[in-house]
């Protein structure tokens, strides 16, 4: 793939650093996470969903995230004109009981 057609990642090492901080989890989950942000470069919507009513909004979870019955989701806005994906959030949700 050309370097033309990767996407412009924006605040994800901001929103990385916050959930690390906040939250405190392991490498493992550190690099996984990580790599997968890294994987929103090639194609930003690859695994996620639109969320309706926001426009130009995505999320979705991050594969094999699950740590004590919660999951890294991710959400971010993708600007396609200008090729741009701009962070909202990375924090771990609970699964539902």
């Amino acid at each position: 793939m050309s370097e033309a057609s990767l996407w412009v990642l924006r605040g994800f090492d901001r929103h990385l650093d916050l959930w690390v901080a906040q939250f405190q989890p392991d490498q493992d989950l550190i690099n996984q996470v990580t790599a997968w942000v890294l994987s929103r470069f090639e194609d930003p919507f690859q695994g996620v969903r639109r969320e309706q009513g926001f426009d130009n909004l995505w999320w979705g979870h991050v594969p094999l995230s699950l740590r004590d019955e919660t999951v890294v989701v991710c959400s971010y806005f993708v600007y396609e004109r200008e090729r741009t994906v701009t962070c909202n959030s990375i924090v771990p949700l609970s699964l539902p009981t």
